[in-house]
Order: C-alpha cells, then structure tokens, then sequence
C-alpha cells in the first residue's frame, strides 16, 4: 500500500512540507537531490492525510502520463531527494495528504502511459480561472474535446501562422533595437510574455492588441501573472483548499476578480468572432485559413454536436494560458542560457546565417524550421535545464505498482518533471547547459520518457508543435541580428509556480551584430 513506497520520514502534523525550502533554487537543489535518492519513484506527505506519488522516470512517467511557489533553495532541496531517491518518494502534504513522487522514465512512463485522470484534488484549484478544458477534464469529455480541437494543430494550419510569428517577432526586434542603441539593461520575462499572448491572440483568435507596446503591465497578463501564484500558493496551504474558507481571504478574493477578468477578456473575443461570422456568413465558411477559435465555433462531434459557449470559453482561456506563459518562461530561460554561454550563442548564430544566407530579409520561412537543428537542440537544452512546467499531477483510480511498490486507488501521484530532468541516472551533470545532448545520436540512446516538457502519453500538450514552432522562429530571428550578455551585475533567483519563472527578473544587454 501508500508506506510501502520509499520516502523521507514524515512529521504527523506537517508530513514532508516542512523540509521543502520553497519554490527557488534551494527547492530545485533539493528535488534533485530527492530524485537521486528515489530513483524511480516516491512518496510525498502533503501534511498526515494526503499522499503525493511522484515519478520522474521514464517508464512511471509514462504510466501516468498516458492515462485518460518554490524558489531556489526549494529546486535544490528537491534535487537532494532526487538525488537520495531517485525513482519514486513518498511525502506529506500537511497532516491528511500523502503524495508519491515520480521522476525516473522507469516510474514516470508507467504513470503517464496510463488512463489515470489529472489530479481532482490539485487541478481543483485551478478550475475556477480555466474551466474543464483539455488541462482539467477527464475521461469521456476529455476525449471528445481532443479529438474535436486536434484539427486546429495540423501542420497545414500551423504552417498559416508563420508570417504573423514572423510580424510579432519583429514588434520585440524593434524594442530590441532600442536597448541595443541605448545600452540600456532590460528584463527579459516582461517583453517575452508580452510577445507570447500577442502571437497567441493573433494566431489562434486573430485579435490584435497593443500589448507588446503597453508592456507587462498590460492588464490581462498582471491578471495570469497573479493567478499562477494565487494557485501556487493555495496548493500548498491545505487548509485554504475548502472554497468557502478561501473565498473569505483578501487572495480568495483577488483570485475571483482575476479570474473574472479573464473570462470577460475571452468572452469579448469569442462574442465578436461569432458576429463576424454571422456578418459573413458564406464568406466566412469559405475562408482559406481557419484559426484555433473558427475550429473551435465550427467543430461537431459524431453525434453533430457543437462545443457550448462555455466549452468554447474554458477551451480558450486554457490556450492563452497555456501558450501565453508556458511559452515566455520556455524562451526566456533559453535566451537566459544563450547569453550566459557565449560560445554556444555563436554557434547557433553561425547555424540562422548559414539557413538565412544571401537573403536580404530575416525572414524565418516554414520550410527553414527543420534546417535550424541546432538552434532546436539548444531550445530543448534550455527547457530540461529549467523545465518550464515543473510538475503534472495525477490520480489513481486503481491500484498501480512503481518501483516494486504498490500504490492503493485514490493515491496522488506528482510527476516532477524538472526532478525528471535533472535525475542523476538519466543526466550526468544536470545542471549543465549541453545542448549536444539532444542530437539525434544522443536522443537515440536515450528513453523517450527521459526528456518530457510538454508531458507524454495521451494527454501529451496538443500545442507542443505551435510552441516550438513559435520558440525556434523567434530564437532565429534574434540571434541573426542580436548579441546577448546577462546583466553582471544582477542576481537571477528561479521561482517554482505553475510555471518556472525568476523572483528577481532575468536582466540583460543586447547589442547589434
């Protein structure tokens, strides 16, 4: 059963969350340390009820994976217990809630080949922002509208939205030009989301805002921004996790007024596209391109049913999230890694100049994104080193074997993906930026459930395509013009949420080629 999974002694109050130093680096330190010591998989006590499995190998987290605010001194501490658990351990979340951790392929495979739902106690809490969209739902739902939304990521579509990555690429060119003649220092998340939601609101809902120009104080990524951490933080107090109790607290309330500003935001944006439609009518239906929102209006399923408003909002609110902030913390930490090795930055400016020679634009065409190989490899580097997502959570519906161990039905199950990335036995030096580890060669040899970003199995991220598609065009167009070097002067400090970002920003200088 739950004790027979390896794991840390846990206290009867607090369980193992008293030994977590939080969402920064001393927490990432510490999850790889966890992961070293639990190879496979573990079990976590979120306090003395709740268990938490986490996996973080291959073969768990593919297991799991295919089924139907910690800062740096706490990205250590989980290094730590990688590092004395490396597949699987057992923790407390508070008194009433144990939790297994996975983080080896081994353990995280068998977790994410798996049928098992997301976690109803944990993405419980972000229901109320994003709804039961492909992020939350489960079982029959979750099948349906996957299946119903995939159309909106077939290559032919992806392929349509090259040229607006290419015109937002050069809005963020232009305030780069600016530093470069200026000199002046600038951070790096701010003007990456801001690139990020305004090629996710031209691409997939054709609405154009002036958010790369306002800046992070744009007022629907103030709202995500403070969303991420209001979850983050009520995950990891248990006693805010009744609705009732949580509704009364100065945050509860700040969530509900976010949260209704975002809904209002896709509201707006579907209710206009809807009248346009009806406007066009005809025309409309003959339009060339269709985006992610047209799919959404204009999918059936077997029985000739449609997506309901609702379906249509929570779906959406689910894309800007997901592709709106997942993908500036991904690019942020790549251009973060690039400017802090500038031998490798060279060498994958040498790699755009060959793909883009004897053109007179910078234009990054479709049929370029295969050629730039080793700007890929460097992306992908950046994004197991830092590992945007830093966790996925699931739920047994029966009982599961990891490791040797038998988990019971019911059992909380996390799959850390950065203790995954950063497992002793799969990654040899894991906090060094290699971006050679990605050739083919070294791909080859490695297990798949190795390397999993944008998770694996079923419920793998149904945008991975758009998202790198996005990062490499990007990433390209930078480094053909720009030099990048970190600020010296400036400490960066991570910050476990949702998604993995800086406490103190990431600063620096660019200058022109």
């Amino acid at each position: 059963m739950i004790e027979s999974f390896p794991g840390r002694p846990a206290h009867l109050i607090w369980g193992n969350l008293k030994e977590y130093p939080g969402p920064n680096e001393a927490g990432l330190q510490w999850s790889r340390e966890w992961v070293a010591e639990f190879l496979w998989v573990s079990k976590f006590w979120l306090g003395p009820f709740i268990p938490l499995i986490c996996v973080y190998h291959p073969d768990t987290t593919k297991l799991v994976l295919k089924s139907s605010g910690i800062n740096d001194e706490g990205l250590k501490f989980q290094r730590e217990m990688t590092g004395l658990f490396p597949k699987v351990s057992r923790g407390w979340l508070g008194p009433f809630l144990p939790m297994l951790f996975v983080y080896h392929p081994e353990t995280t495979k068998i977790v994410l080949k798996s049928s098992e739902p997301k976690s109803r106690n944990a993405y419980r809490l972000i229901e109320p922002w994003i709804g039961t969209g492909l992020l939350v739902a489960n079982g029959g739902k979750w099948k349906r509208n996957r299946r119903l939304l995939t159309p909106a990521f077939h290559f032919d579509v992806l392929k349509s939205y090259q040229l607006i990555m290419n015109k937002t690429s050069d809005i963020l060119l232009t305030k780069l030009e600016k530093y470069a003649e200026t000199g002046e220092i600038f951070e790096v998340f701010s003007n990456i989301s801001m690139f990020t939601l305004d090629t996710m609101l031209q691409s997939a809902f054709a609405y154009e805002i002036d958010c790369q120009t306002t800046g992070e104080h744009h007022p629907y990524v103030v709202a995500v921004h403070e969303l991420v951490e209001l979850v983050t933080e009520r995950f990891l107090k248990p006693w805010l996790h009744n609705d009732l109790i949580y509704l009364l607290t100065p945050d509860g309330r700040r969530f509900k007024k976010h949260c209704d500003f975002v809904h209002k935001v896709a509201e707006d944006i579907i209710s206009k596209r809807r009248k346009a439609v009806k406007k066009e009518a005809k025309g409309y239906s003959q339009k060339k391109n269709l985006d992610f929102l047209d799919i959404l209006l204009s999918a059936r399923d077997e029985n000739n049913q449609g997506l309901t408003d609702l379906e249509i909002r929570n779906e959406a609110d689910t894309f800007l999230f997901e592709g709106h902030d997942t993908t500036a913390s991904a690019l942020s930490w790549a251009l973060y890694s690039l400017a802090e090795h500038p031998e490798i930055q060279k060498k994958l400016q040498a790699e755009v100049d060959e793909v883009l020679q004897g053109r007179d634009t910078d234009e990054i065409l479709w049929d370029d994104l295969p050629k730039l190989q080793y700007t890929t490899m460097c992306l992908k580097e950046a994004m197991r080193l830092h590992t945007p997502v830093p966790f996925i959570q699931r739920e047994l519906t029966e009982p599961m074997e990891l490791d040797g161990h038998e988990a019971p039905a019911g059992t909380q199950i996390s799959v850390m993906l950065y203790n995954c990335h950063h497992n002793p036995l799969v990654w040899p030096n894991s906090m060094d930026y290699i971006p050679e580890r990605f050739s083919p060669e070294n791909v080859e040899k490695r297990d798949a459930y190795a390397f999993i970003p944008f998770s694996a199995g079923p419920r793998n991220c149904i945008g991975q395509q758009f998202a790198l598609h996005e990062m490499k065009t990007v990433l390209a167009k930078i480094f053909r013009r720009y030099s990048l070097k970190l600020d010296p002067t400036h400490k960066v400090e991570k910050y476990e949420t949702l998604v993995m970002r800086s406490q103190t920003g990431i600063k620096m200088k660019a200058f022109r080629r």
